[in-house]
């Protein structure tokens, strides 16, 4: 298992000095979510072979690897101009990983809610052109619903992903999105998790509010039954996760000897306090697996 950080909090933080920043805030791996300079949000890449070679000297120099690349693109968006579009960033955004020496990608199902058919139907003509390359490259994939996806229910995104039969891609489970993905309890949180299996391979660790509680008044919206979908990535104890059940679970299935597993330190909420956050992050994560044995 890795424990890695997602440096968005950091994304101000000149590519080649990242590696450093990561490894002081006591980290090993790195999840390299978007960024305006690598691979920025659903655009094409920016990084050159020079970017690559740059990054990699500082990888090396920190003591620090690439966990995986999360990048983000419309390939399920019922636009075809910007689907196609989609799929050759992804082409290049996989030819960038493997150049990193990292084989593990992670991203969104993407697409539409409010035309859900049609943002299917994008989603499965893209994955039949991507998944030859993934094969090709011997590149793993692991997906997640977000919420305003075409698909937002964790055990329904699962069945898709069983749907897609490749072994190459499986299950990532995002804390902070737990109460749009159909639980709202510790024990349908455990369920999702046990619906998974051996699929679930990564999470994204956050802690967040239920925005369906108080009869859905904890997030008050204008106008009234708006299709505004809010969450938050805080810092574990801050939010209304059951963490002991969540990571008891983890335990459970024996996650922590799957070498290729990834647990994400995924907290965006505090910039303004962002090393006290990643600190805490990191001291709760080592907290809760230790009690693993």
């Amino acid at each position: 298992m890795k424990i890695a950080l997602d440096p968005y909090m950091y994304r101000d933080v000149p590519l080649t000095q990242l590696p450093g920043v990561v490894a002081d805030l006591g980290f090993e791996y790195i999840e390299l979510s978007p960024r305006e300079d690598f691979t920025p949000f659903f655009l094409h890449a920016r990084a050159n072979d020079d970017t690559v070679k740059g990054f990699k000297k500082a990888l090396d120099a920190a003591g620090v690897k690439i966990a995986c690349h999360l990048p983000l693109y419309r390939w399920s968006g019922p636009d075809e101009i910007q689907r196609q579009a989609a799929v050759r960033y992804w082409k290049r955004a996989i030819e960038l990983t493997t150049e990193l020496g990292c084989d593990i990608m992670n991203s969104e199902f993407n697409g539409r809610p409010e035309d859900a058919e049609t943002s299917e139907g994008q989603f499965w003509r893209s994955m039949e052109e991507l998944l030859p390359v993934f094969e090709r490259e011997g590149m793993r994939l692991r997906l997640e619903p977000h919420p305003d996806d075409f698909v937002e229910d964790a055990k329904t995104s699962i069945d898709m992903i069983r749907g897609i039969n490749s072994p190459l891609v499986s299950y990532l489970y995002c804390c902070p999105h737990t109460f749009h993905h159909g639980a709202h309890s510790a024990q349908e949180m455990v369920d999702i998790m046990d619906y998974a299996g051996d699929l679930l391979t990564h999470v994204h660790l956050a802690d967040v509010f239920d925005h369906t509680a108080s009869s859905g008044l904890r997030y008050i919206t204008n106008p009234p039954g708006n299709a505004v979908r809010v969450h938050q990535h805080l810092d574990i104890g801050q939010g209304e996760l059951d963490w002991d059940a969540f990571f008891s679970k983890l335990g459970t299935m024996k996650f922590a000897q799957d070498d290729d597993a990834i647990l994400t330190s995924c907290v965006f909420a505090w910039e303004d306090r962002r090393d006290a956050s990643t600190h805490h992050m990191r001291s709760e994560i080592d907290k809760h697996i230790k009690r693993w044995g």
